[in-house]
């Protein structure tokens, strides 16, 4: 089979089930951008595999890869369009156990660090610079997501598991930099 098919020529892309959209469509934003949010946890699993520093993260590839695998049941539960107490198709849907597994994974790193009460720049490390970008890139998806549920029904454990998932990021970012003995950068007005 090859990959391209040229059924997406004339602006049209296909759902689960097999009706055709815009791909302009919200339905399609926000998998897109649940796409994008993969490939971002994916640039920083490579990241963190080929840091020096690897050993101090690994803990984080098991949770970043369960993040991936997570990242596609989101995209095919936003890929359906069919109710999701409906399922005709047996697509896979995020449910409780996915946002309960976040909020325990950010319960436990939590315990690493100390409490803040400022606004933290993104950056310290290059790892956690990829973390922060997939936080925000989260955000966005979230953002995305909250706009398709304005016009059609959804999953409503998608946003809530983007929302939890964004927070992870941000605990990841501020561990990598404490793992790494560097401290959260606090925001300070210049001008």
């Amino acid at each position: 089979m090859k990959i391209y098919t040229k059924t997406g020529d004339l602006g049209e892309t296909g759902l689960i089930g097999g009706r055709r959209i815009s791909k302009h469509h919200a339905r399609i934003i926000a998998y897109g951008s649940v796409d994008e949010l993969n490939s971002s946890v994916g640039l920083t699993l490579a990241t963190l595999q080929s840091s020096q520093h690897a050993s101090s993260f690994s803990d984080f590839l098991n949770i970043l890869l369960t993040i991936q695998s997570d990242l596609f049941i989101l995209g095919a539960d936003l890929a359906d369009d069919s109710p999701s107490s409906d399922n005709r198709y047996g697509s896979p849907r995020v449910n409780e156990d996915m946002i309960t597994s976040v909020e325990k994974t950010i319960d436990t790193l939590e315990q690493e660090l100390a409490p803040i009460s400022f606004f933290i720049l993104p950056g310290g490390s290059l790892e956690s610079g990829h973390l922060h970008l997939s936080r925000s890139i989260a955000r966005r998806s979230e953002i995305s997501v909250i706009g398709l549920s304005k016009a059609e029904s959804i999953n409503p454990l998608a946003i809530i598991y983007l929302n939890r998932l964004s927070d992870l990021f941000f605990v990841m970012a501020r561990t990598a930099n404490r793992r790494l003995g560097i401290p959260d950068s606090a925001w300070k007005k210049i001008h």
